[in-house]
């Protein structure tokens, strides 16, 4: 049976009124049977009007307290303890769990309430712990940036600094106020992707000029380093997406490669399309990204690499996966410790796109 016929279901079936039917007919049987006797033994009157009288009490005081008895236990109970549950979670608690009246093959429509409010209540929970590490998280990167600057700026007015030491310390205030910006826009920017505040435009360009694009901006990062960039893209590729929104990803990933490649090493850009997807990789041979760290590099604020943190604020890759999950694209990473890494991610075609909505 489906859930949303199971949701139908009364529970005070046919059945019960079957039951309170035929009780009832059995009771004026009862009284008929009487009515005979009393007439048979000429009974009487007071004792023919008494006798019917508290026959009839008794089967209404019976039926009231079995009527009773089914509302509390079918209704009147359940739903206090639904109450009790929802006044818990108004108050914040939110290791609430409402067990399920029945077994999972005589699910009625309370039972599928109560299921669906423990899935509240849980996600409600969820939200709430991201919530509170999110401020903590955001308190603690901005806090950090803040300290740097008030702390070089004490150091400014030192009577006797060189002029040297004034440059260091304007290059870190200044390293710090960057620092400082990227983060507040990128927790605008990423608050309003999840708050579908940012609606995509999707539209067709070419994927290969702008992946061109991007990788020619960092051209004094790998030229400074002396990184080999190797990129290895088709002349002309379209996909059907928010452009603006896609350079997201690109800038991000080319920049974390970057990053994490030692002078001398390696970066490569690959781009490859069939039918259906776009594929776009970029790998580098930096120090790899350990299998733990692999399963939160998509969370927000987090920073493997913490010898990098100065370096960034652990949104870019939380910001990327929200871009690519609107586009309805994939991302996925492929690393080891001391051997590099590689993203890979996959954007459907328009045709594709076109097949699937």
């Amino acid at each position: 049976m489906s859930r949303e016929k199971r949701r139908q279901v009364s529970r005070f079936p046919r059945s019960l009124f079957a039951l309170y039917f035929l009780t009832l007919l059995l009771m004026s049987g009862i009284h008929m049977g009487l009515v005979v006797l009393i007439d048979e033994y000429h009974w009487h009157s007071i004792i023919q009007v008494l006798i019917p009288t508290l026959y009839w009490g008794l089967v209404a005081a019976a039926l009231t307290l079995f009527t009773r008895h089914q509302i509390v236990k079918t209704y009147d109970r359940p739903m206090k303890e639904l109450a009790k549950a929802a006044q818990r979670v108004a108050q914040g608690d939110f290791s609430v769990y409402i067990p399920p009246l029945h077994t999972t093959n005589r699910h009625d429509y309370l039972d599928l309430m109560f299921l669906d409010f423990n899935k509240m209540v849980a996600e409600l929970g969820s939200l709430e712990t991201m919530r509170t590490d999110f401020i903590a998280n955001v308190s603690h990167e901005i806090k950090t940036p803040l300290a740097a600057i008030q702390n070089y700026a004490q150091l400014l007015r030192r009577p006797s600094l060189t002029k040297e030491e004034q440059e260091n310390y304007i290059s870190a205030i200044l390293g710090s106020t960057r620092r400082l910006s990227s983060l507040v826009t990128n927790i605008l920017k990423l608050n309003k992707l999840e708050s579908q505040q940012i609606v995509p435009r999707f539209q067709p360009y070419d994927l290969c000029g702008q992946l061109s694009e991007c990788a020619m901006s960092f051209e004094p990062v790998w030229e400074e380093k002396e990184i080999d960039f190797e990129a290895d893209i088709e002349d002309r590729a379209m996909v059907y997406g928010d452009a603006s929104l896609l350079e997201l990803v690109w800038n991000n990933l080319l920049s974390n490669a970057f990053k994490f490649t030692e002078p001398g090493g390696t970066v490569m850009l690959r781009q490859t399309s069939d039918e259906t997807h776009v594929t776009v990789s970029v790998s580098d041979t930096g120090c790899g990204i350990s299998p733990e760290a692999q399963k939160h590099i998509f969370d927000k604020f987090y920073q493997g690499d913490t010898s990098h943190a100065t370096e960034g604020n652990g949104l870019g890759l939380a910001l990327a996966l929200r871009v690519l999950q609107l586009m309805n694209a994939t991302i996925q990473v492929d690393s080891a410790e001391g051997h590099g890494t590689t993203f890979t991610v996959r954007i459907p075609t328009e045709q594709t796109r076109k097949e699937s909505s």
